[in-house]
Parts: structure tokens; C-alpha cells; sequence
């Protein structure tokens, strides 16, 4: 039976998943799963890159091992991060981390050279202090030597992509979260790179998801004896790669990816780059078939990871079922944060920020572990119905519901207060929604499926959805009004 592999990397682990069409039916298996912990050093914070080829690789040994004839493989992974080649094609130094330092500010000191709107109208992209075009601006202005010696850009799928193919394309959905894409030109923006002094002769042909970029190389085929294996682009981006994965019966639909982000929105068939979309942050992220992603970033269950590794490093080791069944026993609507504020955007010291923050906004702070795991999990189910507000405001739709994937979903608490949290049924499902639209855009580029509402279909009969239904209404109505007080959400 033919087999197909998606390599879905997430900014705290990665998977590889063996994917197999069986009478109209997705059967998954894992076949190998890795941590993706960031390294420290030289006071940057960094993805160890080799690290994850080096997993990657033992994906591939594994099917062969299990005698499994690849048809094809993909790679999708988080956004903004980027790797440098030089002229000779050897990588020049470790990705940084987005969550490093060393963009601080950078997006403020921008403003005063090109104004929001100048940015925005030619991208469409939301405003956060990591997006490439800060990262790249940051390291101009450090006088960077990796900028200096470089010959070729390449974000985290492509960078992978490189090594195994040695074809060095740009993925569109994303090539869109950089803030250096041009919706209407379809291409990257010369006049921003100008404008923050690279060379756009640093960046790649941009191809479509579902687009064949090349095969193993030999090198590899003969590394692994797995022999050649085609690679397909899918949409890149593991939100994009999610939304593919979304089982929706309707045209317009909400969906929240859940996982280490919350990124929350609709899927639409043009960016929507107006006033309301720049004053409210929204983003225009490309998607599949040509269609783009009205969204807004939530910091998301990376708040309670941190908290779960300082415990982990005070000597205390919850499960995170250990943590849920705590928050659960807590009491209810004690005190909240809004989840993207800029404090919590990097490692370390959650619960003292957390604290800092109810301080600040006449709240006692949450003490126990059941009191601070509480108040993450609220917080977040009730800034989902503040983003599902401004999506419906933006888009012009009214949601029957929300579309939760993603491994959070795995937490079935948060799920349960989203529901209650946004007055509406919460339908949750598949799981692992990156690798399913990862596997589903490769069956499209093989004609397997016609396009992606007849994936999403079989998606839908292929997977679990669990329906969560809105419950204490009046509670968490009355609870909403002074989160959005105290959050300053108005």
C-alpha cells in the first residue's frame, strides 16, 4: 500500500507521520516523534537546525526499516524563522529563535523610518516584534556578518527542504508571514528591502502549495538506501497546513489552532488589507489553493509550557493531566491576564510576570499550582472570544461555532471553557491537524483528491470530532466584561 510522510515540526516537538489512503479513508501512523528544544548560546537563543535533519533522517530509516515505499514526503513547520546559505551553499550559522532577544524594539525603531500603514498596505501582515523583516532589519543594524557573506534566504521547510533536495525555493504561505511579501504582486517586496538595506536578490522563486520541488538527493538516497523520494511543498506553515486540515462542512468557517500559539480566524479568498484590519492587528497568511488566512496570534498554551519547565526546574514535575485536574478544583474567575501582553513573549519567570501583572491591575495573584494553571487556561478561552469578536467584525460572517485542531485540544478543560467562554458548541478534531493537511495537499498534488474541500470531506469521515457544548452561560458572560476591563480590551 502506497505510503506517504509528513514531517510536522512545532516550536517545542516534531513528528513524522506515515500517511495511507485505505477505501476513501486516512489512516495515520506515527512513526517517529522528537523534542525541539532551543539552544542558548553566545547569549543568542537558537533552534538547533542539524538537530532536526538529524530526526528527520531517522524518520526515513524507520520506513525503510518497516519496509514502507515512500510516494512522496513534505515538511511543514512554524513561521518568521530563517536560515542564511553563503554563495558555496553551506549554512551560515544557526537559525535564531524567534523568541531571542535580539529583534527588541527593533519593530518600534522601524515605525520611525516607515510608518504602519506604509507596511501593512503592502503586506497585510499582523505587527509582531518577531516577523522576519525584524529579524533581518535587526541584524543589519548589528552590522551582521552572517548578511554580509550571504547569497541565499531560506525559511525553516526550505532550509530542510535544501538539504535534502539541494533545491533552494520559497514556500508561499510561508513566505507570507516574513512582512516582505507583496499579496498584490504575488512576489517579494523590493521597496521594504530596500527600505531595511537587503538585497532582494537574496530571496527565492516562491512556488505554490502542492508544487513537486524536486527528490532526494542522491547523496542522501544513498546515506539512507532509501532511494529516491519525491518532495512536495505543502502549505509550510503549520497553521496553514492545519486550516487544509479543518473538517468543515461550510464555505466560511472559524478555526483555532491550538498548540504552543492560539492562532484563531476564517479562511478567505482575497487578503483583507483595510483601516479596521490595521488598527485591529489582524494578519493575511497564505494558505492553500491560492486562498489566504484572516487571523490573529494568541500567545497560546506556551504560557503554561514555560510554567510546567520552571516548575520542572524547582524540583516538582507535573504531567500536564496533573496540571488540568488542579485548574479544574480551583476556584472559578479569580483573577485573568491578557495573554498577549508583551511580557509573556519570552522564556522564563511566567509566574512571577503573571503575578505582576494581577498586581498591576488590583487582582490577587494566583499562588497554588491549580490557582496559576487556572488562571492561564480562562485568561485564554476568554481572549479566544475577544479574537472570535474581532474575526466576525472583520470578515462580515456570523460562526455557528469554532473549529478547534491541534494538540491542545488534548486539553480537554480549555476546550470545555472555550465553548463556555464564546457562547457557542467548540468542535474539536483531528489532533495532529498540521500533519493531516500536510499529508492532504501531498494526496491533491498526487490527484488523489480533486482540491481541498473533497480532502476536508474525507478528513471528516476519517477523523473524531469531539463537540464541546456551551455551559454556565450566565457565569462566564458576566466573567467576559471584567476580563475585558481588567485586559483593557475595549
Amino acid at each position: 500500500m502506497a505510503s506517504i510522510l509528513a514531517y510536522d515540526l512545532g516550536a517545542s516537538s516534531g513528528r513524522a507521520l506515515l500517511g495511507r489512503l485505505t477505501d476513501r479513508k486516512i489512516v495515520t501512523e506515527e512513526l517517529h516523534r522528537f523534542p525541539n528544544d532551543p539552544v542558548q548560546a553566545g547569549g543568542r537563543l537558537h533552534w538547533d537546525i542539524l538537530r532536526l535533519l538529524h530526526e528527520m533522517k531517522q524518520a526515513l530509516l524507520k520506513a525503510k526499516h518497516q519496509g514502507v515505499a515512500l510516494k512522496s514526503l513534505a515538511i511543514d513547520s512554524w513561521a518568521v524563522d530563517f536560515g542564511l546559505l553563503g554563495k558555496n551553499g553551506e549554512l551560515l550559522g544557526n537559525p535564531y529563535h524567534y523568541r531571542d532577544s535580539h529583534t527588541d524594539g527593533m519593530m518600534e525603531r522601524l515605525f520611525a523610518d516607515m510608518p504602519e500603514s506604509y507596511i501593512f498596505e503592502r503586506t497585510g501582515i499582523q505587527f509582531l516584534p518577531f516577523n522576519t523583516i525584524y529579524q533581518l532589519a535587526a541584524m543589519k543594524r548589528a552590522g551582521s556578518p552572517l548578511l554580509r557573506e550571504a547569497d541565499r534566504f531560506l525559511m525553516i521547510p526550505d532550509l530542510l527542504r535544501y538539504f535534502l533536495t539541494g533545491e533552494k525555493l520559497n514556500e508561499f504561505s510561508n513566505a507570507t508571514t516574513t512582512q516582505l511579501f507583496n499579496p498584490s504582486k504575488g512576489n517579494w517586496d523590493a521597496d521594504l528591502l530596500a527600505q531595511i538595506g537587503i538585497a532582494p536578490g537574496l530571496f527565492g522563486r516562491v512556488v505554490q502549495p502542492g508544487t513537486r520541488v524536486g527528490q532526494l538527493l542522491p547523496s542522501v538516497a544513498s546515506e539512507l538506501g532509501t532511494g529516491s523520494i519525491p518532495v512536495i511543498a505543502v502549505a509550510e506553515h503549520d497553521t496553514g497546513s492545519a486550516v487544509a486540515a479543518v473538517p468543515a462542512t461550510e464555505r466560511s468557517f472559524a478555526y483555532l489552532s491550538c498548540g504552543t500559539w492560539s492562532l484563531m480566524g476564517t479562511e478567505v479568498e482575497r487578503p483583507v488589507m483595510n483601516e479596521l484590519a490595521l488598527k485591529l492587528n489582524f494578519t493575511n497568511e497564505g494558505g492553500v489553493e491560492g486562498t489566504y488566512r484572516l487571523l490573529k496570534n494568541i500567545m497560546g498554551l506556551w504560557i503554561l509550557q514555560e510554567t510546567k519547565r520552571e516548575w520542572e526546574r524547582e524540583g516538582t514535575s507535573y504531567s500536564f493531566p496533573e496540571l488540568i485536574a488542579l485548574a479544574e478544583r480551583a476556584p472559578a474567575f479569580a483573577s485573568w491576564f491578557d495573554p498577549d501582553d508583551q511580557r509573556f513573549l519570552h522564556p522564563g519567570e511566567m509566574r512571577e510576570r503573571i503575578s505582576q501583572y494581577c498586581r498591576e491591575t488590583g487582582q490577587k495573584p494566583p499562588e497554588q499550582p491549580g490557582a496559576v494553571v487556572r488562571c492561564i487556561l480562562e485568561s485564554l478561552a476568554l481572549k479566544y472570544r475577544y479574537v472570535l469578536e474581532l474575526t466576525e467584525r472583520l470578515s462580515g460572517n456570523r460562526f455557528n461555532g469554532l473549529h478547534m485542531v491541534g494538540g491542545g485540544i488534548q486539553n480537554t478543560l480549555l476546550c470545555q471553557w472555550a465553548a463556555n467562554a464564546i457562547g457557542k458548541p467548540v468542535w474539536a478534531g483531528p489532533a495532529e491537524g498540521s500533519a493531516i493537511g500536510n499529508l492532504a495537499v501531498q494526496w491533491i498534488a498526487q490527484g488523489e483528491f480533486a482540491n481541498i474541500r473533497e480532502a476536508r470531506a474525507v478528513i471528516r469521515e476519517s477523523f473524531p470530532v469531539t463537540i464541546y457544548e456551551p455551559t454556565e452561560r450566565e457565569a462566564w458572560e458576566e466573567a467576559y466584561g471584567r476580563f475585558r476591563a481588567i485586559a483593557g480590551l475595549n
